[in-house]
């Protein structure tokens, strides 16, 4: 019996297609599939689907280019996106983060494990805080994903949305790396240890470096008037 969840597999290679398709479906998935970055745009505009599993290497657009496009399209702003590569760099990594991605994952994975994390990844969408934050120039609305710099809506990814609500939900509170990590990224999902970094870097720049607070060993803080 098929679920509400609907997830685009994109991968320049059928046989990955094949497989990840039936071990999806087999978990009640709606499945959709892609060869490339191109096509991948058109069907996530047909679909509208919830995850996007993407390949890094491919022939006409390439993952990370596709991924910076779907998040500069706000009607994927709550579309999750996995990386699903053979490389396992960091700067690899690293380069599919700052693009917008939620989690990284590198071939070969085991089926069941891949299952797993896609459930982890999925159960974000039954967090609903219902909550609006307000400070003086800054209005966060948890419930509608919204943000407001000066009454100016500010388009962030969900997990950069998140990372920013958790911290600005205890303005002054020091949150610990581990902290962060297992309340927005969960424990059922492991990411690289600059993960937090990148997320606050773009944090920063969409909203301003006087937000946040580095607490060297530590971790992050939120502030404001300073």
């Amino acid at each position: 019996m098929k679920n509400k969840f609907k997830i685009l597999v994109v991968d320049d290679e059928p046989d990955i297609i094949e497989i990840l398709q039936f071990n999806l479906e087999n978990e009640g998935y709606q499945v959709f599939s892609a060869v490339n970055g191109k096509e991948a745009l058109k069907l996530a505009e047909m679909h509208i689907p919830h995850l996007i599993i993407l390949d890094l290497m491919m022939p006409v657009m390439d993952g990370i280019e596709t991924c910076e496009r779907l998040r500069m399209d706000k009607k994927f702003n709550n579309s999750l996106i996995m990386f699903l590569s053979a490389r396992g760099e960091d700067y690899s990594q690293v380069a599919a983060f700052e693009s917008g991605a939620d989690d990284y994952v590198t071939k070969p994975i085991k089926p069941r494990i891949l299952n797993s994390k896609v459930k982890a990844l999925l159960r974000r969408f039954k967090t609903d805080f219902g909550q609006i934050l307000s400070f003086e120039n800054l209005i966060i609305d948890s419930e509608k994903y919204i943000v407001k710099v000066n009454n100016k809506s500010i388009n962030l990814p969900r997990k950069e949305f998140e990372l920013l609500f958790l911290l600005a939900s205890k303005p002054g509170k020091v949150f610990k790396r581990d902290k962060i990590m297992e309340s927005v990224w969960g424990t059922d999902i492991i990411v690289g240890d600059r993960t937090i970094d990148v997320h606050i870097r773009k944090l920063r720049e969409k909203l301003g470096e006087n937000l946040f607070r580095t607490i060297k060993g530590v971790g992050y803080q939120f502030i404001l008037n300073e």
